[in-house]
């Protein structure tokens, strides 16, 4: 799920503060701790060969973040695309690949433990 800025509910405005919601944005149900993540990615950064060998070749962890710039691809175990650009807020549901269009800087909330999974399957597939 993607949502520009535009497009998030203006709750209340007063001088010197607009207050946006969007409500019902992902399910955190029986998750555990969450970690802040910030991820800066060059342009063609491609997770599909780092995602080999989990759980149907995709991150299989959800997350909610905010694009800061630049412009990010996701794929889903469908084949259903999606692209955040700068000033979206997103949530990736768990089974996706990542595909980085233009540099981007990304802010992510992840549960800790599935995402430190994943990240520590990349490790070991950088590492060879």
């Amino acid at each position: 799920m993607r949502v520009a800025k535009s497009d998030v509910d203006v709750r209340m405005e007063i001088p010197g503060a607009v207050i946006r919601q969007r409500m019902d944005f992902g399910d955190a149900s029986g998750l555990d701790k969450f970690s802040g993540e910030y991820f800066t990615l060059s342009a063609g950064v491609d997770t599909t060969p780092l995602f080999q060998g989990l759980d149907g070749n995709l991150c299989q962890c959800p997350h909610w973040g905010f694009v800061l710039r630049g412009e990010i691809t996701t794929t889903d175990a469908n084949g259903v695309q999606e692209t955040v650009k700068a000033d979206d807020l997103f949530h990736w549901p768990a089974g996706h690949n990542v595909k980085v269009d233009a540099d981007a800087e990304i802010i992510m909330f992840s549960p800790q433990r599935e995402h430190s999974r994943v990240i520590d399957h990349m490790i070991e597939k950088v590492k060879g």
